[in-house]
């Protein structure tokens, strides 16, 4: 408060007016600096293809063309960019008639993508600033603030103030190779600098995603967020709630497939946004210090496979976040007198409902959830062929890898996991000693079984 108060007597008059409109005080400070090709490294080397045939095609039928956002950044941080976005003053229908492998998607924003085999190109329209003789169908905000529908056209400076951060409102310009910056963005990206256009409060009003991106972009950059961008989350993260819960699904694949993950994961936690995402997760790391080391060590191994390019699924992940929330239902459950299964069962149940609420999880990875959740009752019960069938199950080594993450975390004593290392690196003469040490030879189990089977002899 008194820093405050401090700035306030040095500057009375700029302070005044960023108190009573901040958002248009902030934007009216940016101006535009044009960086020539001779100046900046990013070249047509790289841009893919694809990006180019956009950029001349609606450059060559008249219309403005720019590479902007994280394409240019990226380059400009010396990485090789591999998604292209592609800003013009064509509006979605001319997009559209110039590109036939081409389709109009959104509502809330419409944009067009253009797909060029699997590669997709995202063009998006000059947006303006919304008001409010603009009808429903064009533009629409809720009373709180929040942006329900935004198709209003405008002109680059406009659409420049409409990006999220300054170093996402670089334009390359394709007729001349030059750089836009209008957010003093290349001088953020030298010092690394994650910073909102515009109030950051009212930003995030208007899109509470954009907290979810600014923690996205710090990690993934490792970028440091400007402290009047990062004030405002501790408040408004429960603005998360009005999001849809498939939106914010999305947004969960985003901050945690990028190889990024175990640090997204800390800077979620320090702003209060984990919790709007996976709540019961918050909650079961509250009460059992295992909850959270799991979820940590579940991303830790994530990103590395992400970085050796090794495959990854949401459907693990997932299991490790809700793991605790299910394994304290299913505790309760028994203590009631339900059987450990049918318990599983249905605390899987009740903490996948309570889930929905916030994050919609498609079929296609929460069926394989449940079956990792379920592969935790199986693995311990290891005599006879259970074993062997238990190995043969399609999610086994996904359940087993949460088994091992199970005993680093602390939730169960080591061994079994030991156990079941070995069982699968083992021989035939060595998985049956394996099972032998666990009383469950299959040969001499099935021999048992066929002799109580066989029906007695009749009397001579």
């Amino acid at each position: 408060m008194f820093k405050g108060f401090t700035r306030f007597l040095h500057s009375p008059g700029e302070q005044l007016k960023t108190l009573l409109d901040p958002q248009e005080s902030t934007t009216s400070a940016l101006t535009p600096r044009n960086i020539p090709r001779s100046e900046h490294p990013v070249s047509r080397q790289h841009i893919s293809d694809a990006a180019l045939k956009v950029l001349y095609r609606l450059s060559g039928a008249g219309f403005d063309a720019y590479l902007v956002g994280g394409c240019i950044r990226d380059a400009l941080l010396g990485k090789m960019p591999k998604d292209f976005d592609v800003a013009t003053n064509a509006t979605p229908e001319q997009v559209r008639d110039l590109f036939r492998n081409s389709r109009l998607i959104g509502r809330r924003f419409r944009i067009v993508h253009v797909r060029f085999g699997r590669e997709v190109i995202e063009v998006t329209t000059f947006r303006g600033k919304p008001q409010d003789e603009h009808g429903d169908h064009i533009a629409h905000q809720s009373d709180e603030g929040l942006l329900l529908r935004d198709n209003v056209w405008g002109n680059i400076e406009e659409d420049a103030l409409r990006r999220d951060f300054t170093v996402n409102a670089l334009y390359y310009n394709i007729a001349d190779f030059s750089i836009t910056d209008f957010a003093n963005g290349a001088e953020d990206i030298k010092t690394r600098t994650l910073r909102l256009i515009g109030d950051p409060a009212t930003r995030y009003r208007e899109d509470p995603v954009r907290m979810l991106r600014a923690v996205r972009f710090a990690a993934k950059l490792d970028f440091t967020l400007d402290p009047a961008t990062e004030a405002p989350m501790y408040d408004q993260a429960p603005l998360l709630l009005q999001i849809p819960a498939a939106r914010l699904f999305d947004e969960v694949l985003k901050l945690f497939m990028s190889g990024h993950g175990l640090v997204t994961f800390r800077l979620l936690s320090h702003y209060g946004l984990f919790g709007m995402l996976f709540p019961e997760a918050e909650e079961a790391m509250a009460d059992a210090a295992w909850a959270e080391e799991l979820i940590e060590q579940a991303l830790t191994n994530t990103d590395k496979r992400i970085a050796e390019e090794r495959p990854v699924t949401p459907a693990f992940l997932l299991a490790a976040f809700l793991w605790a929330p299910v394994k304290h239902r299913q505790e309760a459950l028994e203590q009631e007198g339900m059987p450990p299964i049918p318990a599983l069962q249905a605390a899987a149940q009740q903490v996948v409902s309570r889930q929905l609420e916030f994050t919609s999880i498609p079929k296609r990875f929460g069926i394989p959830m449940r079956e990792i959740w379920e592969l935790q009752q199986r693995l311990p019960q290891r005599r006879g062929k259970k074993a062997f069938q238990t190995r043969e199950h399609s999610r086994f080594r996904a359940g087993y890898d949460l088994l091992l993450l199970r005993e680093q975390a602390g939730e169960i004593p080591s061994g079994l996991g030991e156990w079941w290392t070995a069982f699968q690196r083992g021989d035939e003469h060595e998985q049956r000693r394996l099972l032998q040490k666990v009383g469950g030879d299959p040969a001499s189990q099935g021999d048992r079984r066929r002799k109580r089977r066989r029906k007695p002899s009749a009397p001579e």
